[in-house]
């Protein structure tokens, strides 16, 4: 700064600037004279002084606040206040004369806030109403803070941090739980699966029987086709039907060589068996026709001596 002395004027002036975001506090003899506001300044030389500047920018407090909830889990609160000097000049005054420390005082207002709400919520509750808490410190921390000259902008809880065991026994309950609904949805899934297997067994089979049954009755009428025409040809029924009866054990010998997926079955099988079997085949219609006689001759009445 650089004393000027105007013409028809002994007593020198001092400039000094300002800059936009501040403001400067001017006194006389060490008493408070005026707030100079931003730009060029004059004042007058060995009377008055500069005694100091404050900024008008947004400034930020970060605290740390260690309590304990209501469930007596200690938990680290971590704030974030933000906070400026007020733009009149009372409360830049106010701020500049009545605190030393802004910081201290905001950190002590905040802290008594934290310690009053914490102790008095679950950890969960803590977690859920942490808006809450930052606003009644922001409220309370304006209300306190406006006799000072400063405005609180505002107040953040930006973590709420318990120790790290009861983050892991909290984390293993959470894991645990989930654990629970994805077996219960997995047995549910098992379940319908199983169901729906069951219900597709059920529908094969029901269609296998029907196959099978619609392949008996097949080979039934196939049979009764073959008999009729061999009977007009003037053959034996009987030969006919040990004839077809080897013919579908021939094709079932075949099929089971040609299967490539069949389990191995061992037969006696030689071509002294073919006729052996067409004569147990012969033997048993002719027992079944004997065994048939014998049902109708006794179903008929017998006659006493001296009846016609």
């Amino acid at each position: 700064m650089t004393p000027t002395i105007s013409e028809g004027n002994t007593v020198p002036v001092f400039f000094f600037t300002v800059e936009q975001n501040e403001r400067a506090i001017v006194e006389r003899f060490g008493k408070f004279v005026r707030v100079a506001g931003p730009g060029l300044q004059t004042k007058s030389p060995f009377v008055q002084r500069v005694a100091g500047r404050m900024t008008l920018q947004v400034e930020q407090l970060n605290a740390e606040i260690e309590t304990k909830t209501k469930d007596n889990v200690f938990v680290r609160v971590k704030l974030a206040v933000q906070y400026k000097v007020g733009a009149s000049e009372q409360q830049v005054q106010d701020a500049f004369y009545k605190l030393d420390d802004p910081q201290v005082q905001i950190q002590s207002y905040a802290f008594d806030v934290v310690r009053s709400h914490i102790p008095s919520m679950e950890l969960d509750e803590a977690y859920a109403d942490a808006d809450t808490i930052a606003m009644h410190i922001q409220e309370t921390l304006h209300r306190q803070m406006a006799d000072y000259g400063y405005e609180i902008v505002k107040a953040l809880i930006t973590n709420i941090e318990p120790d790290q065991k009861v983050k892991d026994a909290m984390n293993n309950i959470n894991a645990a739980q989930r654990n629970q609904i994805a077996a219960a949805a997995q047995g549910d899934a098992q379940k319908t699966l199983a169901v729906k297997k069951a219900e597709g067994e059920k529908e094969t089979m029901r269609l296998q029987g029907e196959g099978v049954a619609q392949e008996r009755k097949a080979i039934a009428e196939g049979l009764k086709e073959s008999l009729q025409i061999i009977a007009e040809q003037g053959l034996d029924p009987k030969e006919a039907m040990a004839l077809v009866a080897l013919t579908q054990y021939t094709d079932m010998i075949r099929a089971l060589g040609e299967g490539s997926h069949t389990n191995t079955i061992l037969l006696p099988h030689s071509p002294s068996g073919v006729g052996e079997l067409l004569d147990q085949i012969r033997n048993g219609i002719l027992v079944a026709d004997l065994a048939g006689e014998g049902a109708r001759n006794s179903s008929k009445p017998v006659l006493g001596r001296g009846e016609n």
